[in-house]
């Protein structure tokens, strides 16, 4: 009785020593110069946020590591003589993971002077120095919290002011100022890269959700309008995506299931000592368990799944070698109903179709510093995407009769070397360029006014494009930045060509607020198919009445003020005005098809360079960053989009909704100072716009016609009814000794809310009928961390 009794003493000793020690995790990074790149030896990190404050300073490599650091929110305080002080604020430091932070400084003109960047500055400042306006920088951990964004940064982005879903809700094809979503521009470490979303079509936005994992994703720049003079090929936006480096000194891997699939990450090193890493991430998902728990998605059968990498392999003499690349294969098949009773009620039941989207991308890059303050950047890049749709409808006997059928295949080379020269604490410039090499093997078939499929589009082969920039930033003062560069873009199937200037100041009013004036001239390819279209000629020969199409264009002209409240929050506002022209539109003057309304894909029409559009508005963002576990974004903003049709008349393009606003908010808490190891977080976002515009159907006509026909009198005219959504998340984090684990809800359109889609006319009961987007859907997941 003794003997046991002692026994239990210890074991309940040896529990309450455990249960009471505290979780720590080690903390390390590296410390470089913003623009040279060059490592910084002997700057002091100190952690702010503990009772008695850890610090360190880098080696001769730039590096630091704080061991034992209790898990939690924590500051840090990053400091080096001649370069503007940072502070870090509210950073999660878990146990299932170590946290690695790769901070760049900024040199300080004014070298005797000491100058504080809040968290808020820096939290606010693009990545990239060179852009002033219309750019923000959002991390990983927002595209992980936000609700509903599902770690997709396309969905995180319409918490932003001027950004607006425009498509349905299972789509993330986004519209920024009143632009067609075809006009953003996608880059991955630098290089242009294909629209990385799963059921993308072949424009540059829209798709189910992004392949490429937020576990892969470092903080990242998202410009919505006078970009940089290094960004070309856009109209609207550019997300400016990079990769995070995996941990090259211990080996960590993350599991996450839920009602979507699972993801898989691994990360690590190859050999101690060696300061190079892997990082690769698998998921693969299905809406098959959100059917099977009563969720109303649909009779198809949706099954996609991605693989990401990203590769580090420093030498000693040319500099450090990048391997990365990400592939996505999505597919969406619905087979007909062989009973004809249900084609009179439900008339989609009549038909089959398979929809594949897959996409890929694999590169190689080298960046080599130099002694005298610069770098050179080279990659190499291979991608390509391939979009097949088949569409076929059962008739009276059964027969399956095919009415459309396409397969784009699209692959791309791409060369491209950036040199960053840091002159001195003032100036700084970058120049580079872009080629690529486009393959592309296109075809199309449709039934329209006839029984039997009749090609559209047929054509195979290889152009080129060249781009090139250079820019330059240059700090007339301590509070007066200057940019100004050029763009050059060239299209060698026709030899189309642009000539871009592009500027920006920034004028810091006070040691709280700034204005902001930018200008650039940007501009755009067609998607490839539309240079290809065929027109019929009636004697057994085509013509291709769009090869020499010229690029779309416009003048975007911005001007913002930005005031800090504190160190932690901000009220920002921004005008702006875009001029487009050189858009390509319907040659028939009866017509008023323009490339600034086109949802998806591309139209097969003869076009002629004679369109235009204009955008203007205005926007509004308040934001508090997470302080006290707490972070809100209030964004709102007004505008209007025209644009000019054949007939020379102004009409509203789909995308002018006219107003939209967001609000998106988050808190944490700690459920108790002996079990701080738990956190519960709770996250709401609410959308509300304009509803996006739609040519009505001709009733009359279309009866008569037996199918629909639109009122081109009234293009657009007419609106959906604004559009009101509001997402949650719940989160209850748990850190265990060596793992972190962290179970999730996620609610899309909590309040089930029937948002129109559109119209359509139903050929079967002659009616004008509408469409509805996603009502509630649920997405239950689990992430453990080690």
């Amino acid at each position: 009785m003794k003997k046991r009794n002692y026994l239990l003493l210890l074991l309940s000793l040896h529990f309450s020593i455990v249960f009471s020690q505290e979780i720590t995790q080690t903390v390390r990074g590296k410390i470089t110069d913003k623009i040279s790149q060059q490592t910084l030896p002997g700057v002091s990190v100190v952690l702010l946020t503990t009772a008695q404050q850890l610090g360190v300073s880098t080696d001769m490599d730039g590096n630091f590591k704080i061991e034992k650091v209790p898990i939690g929110k924590h500051s840090f305080k990053i400091s080096f003589i001649g370069y503007e002080e940072a502070v870090l604020q509210n950073i999660s430091v878990n146990a299932g993971k170590e946290l690695i932070l790769n901070v760049s400084l900024e040199e300080d003109i004014n070298q005797m002077k000491e100058v504080v960047i809040t968290a808020k500055t820096d939290k606010n400042k693009a990545l990239n120095d060179m852009s002033t306006v219309s750019t923000r920088t959002f991390s990983v951990e927002e595209t992980q919290k936000f609700a509903a964004a599902i770690n997709d940064p396309g969905r995180m982005a319409t918490s932003f002011a001027g950004v607006v879903q425009s498509g349905d809700d299972s789509n993330n094809r986004i519209s920024i100022r009143g632009n067609s979503p075809n006009g953003l521009l996608w880059r991955i470490e630098g290089v242009e890269i294909p629209n990385p979303n799963h059921f993308s079509d072949v424009g540059t936005s829209g798709g189910a959700v992004s392949l490429l994992s937020a576990q892969l994703l470092g903080n990242s720049d998202f410009s919505t309008g006078a970009f940089a003079a290094e960004y070309g090929n856009a109209l609207s936006g550019v997300f400016d995506l990079k990769f995070r480096k995996g941990n090259n000194e211990k080996r960590e891997y993350t599991f996450q299931a839920g009602f979507l699939g699972m993801d898989a990450c691994t990360e690590g090193y190859f050999k101690k000592g060696y300061e190079g890493s892997y990082l690769i991430n698998y998921r693969y998902s299905t809406l098959t368990m959100l059917s099977a728990i009563g969720v109303p998605i649909g009779d198809a059968n949706t099954v996609f799944q991605d693989l990401s990498f990203n590769i580090s392999l420093p030498t000693k003499k040319v500099g450090v070698f990048s391997i990365f690349g990400f592939g996505g294969l999505s597919s969406q098949t619905q087979t007909a109903k062989q009973d004809s009773l249900l084609w009179k009620t439900e008339s989609y039941q009549q038909y089959s179709s398979k929809f594949e989207s897959n996409t890929g991308a694999i590169g190689l890059t080298n960046t080599k510093l130099f002694s005298n303050q610069s770098y050179l950047r080279t990659a190499l890049v291979f991608s390509g995407t391939k979009n097949a749709y088949g569409r076929s409808k059962l008739d009276t006997t059964y027969a399956d009769v095919k009415e459309y059928a396409q397969n784009y295949l699209q692959n791309k080379i791409t060369l491209s070397s950036v040199y960053t020269q840091k002159v001195n604490a003032r100036i700084n410039y970058r120049t580079g360029f872009i080629a690529n090499v486009l393959n592309y093997d296109l075809s199309q078939k449709h039934s329209i006014d006839t029984t039997v499929l009749v090609e559209r589009i047929k054509n195979r082969g290889t152009t080129q494009t060249l781009q090139a920039f250079y820019q330059v930033s240059y700090k007339i003062g301590a509070r007066f930045t200057a940019n100004a560069g050029v763009h050059y873009l060239q299209l060698l199937l026709n030899n189309s060509k642009s000539i871009e200037p592009r500027a920006s100041l920034k004028y810091d009013v006070s040691e709280k607020s700034n204005v902001t004036l930018g200008y650039g001239l940007h501009s755009q390819l067609q998607p490839i198919g539309v240079y290809f279209a065929r027109e019929n000629l009636g004697d057994g020969t085509y013509n291709v009445p769009n090869k020499n199409l010229e690029l779309s264009k416009a003048h975007h002209l911005v001007t913002g003020y930005d005031f800090s409240i504190n160190d932690f929050s901000h009220i920002k506002t921004e005008i702006y005005f875009q001029h487009l022209f050189n858009i390509p539109i319907s040659q028939n003057t009866n017509r008023t098809y323009s490339v600034l309304n086109e949802a998806d894909g591309f139209t097969t029409e003869k076009l002629v360079n004679k369109g235009l559009g204009k955008n203007y508005g205005m926007e509004l963002t308040y934001e508090r960053f997470l302080h006290k576990n707490l972070y809100y974004l209030l964004s709102a903003s007004v505008f209007e989009s025209k644009f000019k049709a054949p007939n020379g008349q102004w009409y509203n393009t789909r995308y002018n909704t006219n107003y939209a606003g967001s609000f998106t908010i988050g808190k944490e808490w700690t459920l108790s100072e002996k079990r701080k190891h738990r956190v519960v977080g709770a996250n709401i976002k609410s959308m509300y716009s304009g509803g996006v515009r739609y040519t009505p159907v001709n009733y009359a006509a279309s009866v008569a016609a037996g199918q629909a026909i639109f009122d081109a009198t009234a293009t657009f005219g007419e609106k959906n009814p604004d559009y009101f959504r509001t997402d949650i998340r719940v989160s209850v984090k748990r850190n265990y000794k060596k793992l972190t684990s962290t179970l999730a809800l996620d609610i899309q359109n909590v309040t089930n809310r029937k948002n129109v889609g559109g119209q359509y006319f139903d050929t079967k009961n002659l009616k004008v009928e509408y469409y509805y987007q996603t009502p509630l859907i649920p997405v239950l997941s689990y992430k453990v961390e080690f």
